[in-house]
């Protein structure tokens, strides 16, 4: 892949393990986390909605879904 593919993954994955971690989040508290901007977060956030992983209980909060997730390094 190339690498700003990887890259994008990557922080894909680490926005879901946040989000995993911390219950339910706001997309502010992303952008702060991650240092990107909110549109950004968003299309990562439509990446993990797309696959069932997080979902938003209301608008601007997010948290994951009970979806099974096998991670790799």
């Amino acid at each position: 892949m190339k690498p700003t593919t990887d890259r994008m993954l990557n922080r894909i994955k680490d926005v879901y393990m946040f989000i995993r971690d911390h219950g339910i989040v706001t997309t502010q508290d992303l952008v702060d986390e991650f240092g990107i901007t909110p549109r950004t977060v968003q299309r990562d956030l439509n990446v993990l909605a797309f696959n069932d992983l997080v979902s938003s209980p209301s608008r601007g909060s997010w948290t994951t879904t009970n979806k099974r997730v096998k991670m790799t390094s």
